[in-house]
């Protein structure tokens, strides 16, 4: 469309013609509200801004059943998705603190099965009565979830088993 053109349809509507993407050849342009495109770009730009990495924290305790593991490591995944970094702590009780090798191989665990969303930035470390380790996450393009929840996989369809179990009535 030619300027004139897109400047005439733009003050019939009684927008603005803003140019969106000038390196672009040939440019390209929008007819919007002005305003409220500047507003949406502001909103955009503080959204991403807020988005930096916050500190998330995720407990753990040494015989933690799979169930509740999965859970934790669900909501790490998530933390890490949205461009959080996580600490994961464990936290030793009592004689627990007589097995330490079993909280670090939890650890290990936990390093291996994040290892497609995170990579290690400070490594596991007893302080104390408890083992911290640090995550930061990858970059969005090489991140892969492993710990989806119910409600975030595909609905599953049935229409196959269904037509034959339609068939098998007729006979």
């Amino acid at each position: 469309m030619k300027l004139s053109d897109a400047l005439r349809k733009a003050q019939e509507l009684g927008l603005d013609l803003v140019e969106v993407a000038a390196s672009a050849n040939p440019p390209v342009c929008r007819i919007v509200d002005f305003g409220k495109f500047k507003y949406e770009a502001a909103k955009h730009e503080k959204e991403k801004k807020n988005s930096g990495s916050k500190l998330k924290e995720v407990k753990f305790r040494v015989n933690i059943d799979d169930h509740d593991y999965l859970t934790k490591m669900r909501h790490a995944e998530e933390f890490l998705d949205k461009g959080n970094k996580v600490r994961v702590q464990l936290q030793f009780r009592g004689r627990e603190m007589a097995h330490q090798e079993l909280g670090m191989a939890l650890m290990v665990r936990v390093k291996t099965d994040l290892v497609t969303m995170a990579h290690v930035e400070m490594e596991p470390k007893l302080m104390g009565k408890s083992v911290t380790m640090t995550l930061a996450p990858l970059p969005e393009n090489k991140r892969k979830r492993h710990f989806l929840s119910d409600h975030d996989l595909p609905p599953l369809e049935d229409d196959d088993e269904e037509d034959e179990g339609e068939e098998g009535d007729d006979e």
